[in-house]
C-alpha cells in the first residue's frame, strides 16, 4: 500500500479553519440509509472523455493547488523498532498526459530516520463531475541512499486502470473503490469513507468537520491505514487500524505556498525525477508523453 498523498490549498483557506482549541475525537452518526444507497461513482465509470478541464483540481476534499507544499512527520515500525517519519509533498506547476487525459503533477519525497526512501512522481486529474481521479506514479525507492527499483504503473498501460482518489460527495455507508490498479507493479490499493468527526488536531491547528478514509492492499486487506481530510484543505493527518504491521501515524507539521522561484526550482527538480524515470523505466514510462509547463503544456520528445 502507498504511503501518503496530502493535497493542499490555500494558506488562508487553512487558516480559516483552524480552530482554537482541539477537542475529543467523536464519530458522527452515519447518514441516513436513502442517502447511503443513492448512486455513487466507482472505478467502473472512469471516462477519458469526461475531463474537459481536468488539471483544475478543486474537489473540497481534495484540492491541487500549484505551489502548495505539505511536510507531514510522525513514526512508524521497521524492523521491530520504531523510527521517525517524514514526508514532503509538492504540487508542481506540471501537467502531464496520461490515458489521453491531462493531469496534474505531484512530487512527493519520504524519509525514514533522515534517509531518503522513496521520491514519487504521481499523477491527478478531476472529472467533469468533481471526482478526483489517481492515474499512476513512478516511486523511485532507495535503501541506504541507493536506487532500488522503481514499481511503476501508468492507467492505460500494461493492463494498468485508474482509480478514484476522491469522490465529490464522499458519504458513510457508501462502497468501497479501486484507487488505480497496476498489476504489474502489484499495486491494487482500495479505499472507503469509514466516518465523520467533529474535530481533528495537529500541530498546524484543528480541523472542523473531518472526513476519515481506510485504504488498504488487496492483497493485505487486514491492515488499513487511515487518512484525515478537512473540508477545503485535503489530507492533513494519516494513522492506521487493524493489523498493519507499520503503524504509521503522521501530522502535518508545517504548510507554505512556494514563491516563483521555489516552484520553479522544485519542478525543476521533479522534471528531473522524470528524466530518470526515462532512463530506469523505459519499457513503461518510456511509451509516456514528457511532462510540461502548466502554462504552455508544451509536448517535446522526452530525453
Amino acid at each position: 500500500m502507498r504511503r501518503l498523498h496530502v493535497f493542499p490549498v490555500m494558506v488562508t483557506l487553512l487558516l480559516g479553519l483552524l480552530a482554537a482549541a482541539c477537542g475529543t475525537e467523536r464519530p458522527r452518526s452515519a447518514v441516513s440509509p436513502a442517502a447511503a444507497t443513492r448512486q455513487v461513482v466507482t472505478e467502473k465509470d472512469y471516462d477519458p472523455d469526461r475531463f474537459s478541464d481536468p488539471t483544475r483540481v478543486d474537489n473540497q476534499w481534495f484540492p491541487l493547488q500549484p505551489g502548495m507544499q505539505y511536510t507531514l512527520e510522525g513514526s512508524a515500525i521497521e524492523d521491530d523498532r520504531r523510527v521517525t517519519r517524514r514526508v514532503v509533498f509538492t504540487v508542481t506547476d506540471l501537467t502531464k498526459v496520461i490515458d489521453g487525459v491531462r493531469t496534474v503533477v505531484i512530487w512527493d519525497r519520504d524519509w525514514s530516520q533522515g534517509q531518503l526512501v522513496e521520491a514519487e512522481l504521481a499523477y491527478f486529474a478531476q472529472d467533469d463531475d468533481g471526482n478526483v481521479w489517481h492515474l499512476g506514479q513512478y516511486p523511485a525507492e532507495y535503501d541506504d541512499g541507493e536506487f532500488v527499483g522503481a514499481p511503476a504503473w501508468i492507467a492505460g498501460l500494461d493492463g494498468a486502470k485508474a482509480g478514484l482518489a476522491m469522490r465529490v460527495e464522499p458519504r458513510v455507508g457508501t462502497s468501497d473503490y479501486s484507487q488505480g490498479l497496476g498489476p504489474k507493479a502489484e499495486y491494487a490499493d482500495r479505499g472507503k469513507v469509514r466516518e465523520m468527526l467533529p474535530e481533528s488536531c495537529v500541530p498546524v491547528g484543528c480541523y472542523q468537520d473531518v472526513l476519515v478514509t481506510e485504504e488498504w492492499d488487496a492483497a493485505d486487506p487486514a491492515a488499513r491505514q487511515l487518512k484525515y481530510y478537512g473540508r477545503g484543505v485535503g489530507n492533513f493527518r494519516v494513522g492506521w487500524t487493524g493489523r498493519d504491521t507499520e503503524e504509521e501515524v503522521l501530522s502535518l507539521v508545517s504548510l507554505k505556498r512556494l514563491g516563483p522561484e521555489a516552484l520553479v526550482a522544485a519542478s525543476t527538480e521533479a522534471l528531473r525525477l522524470e528524466r530518470f524515470a526515462y532512463r530506469t523505466s523505459r519499457a513503461l514510462y518510456g511509451r509516456t508523453a514528457p511532462a510540461a509547463r502548466a502554462a504552455t503544456a508544451a509536448t517535446t520528445p522526452p530525453p
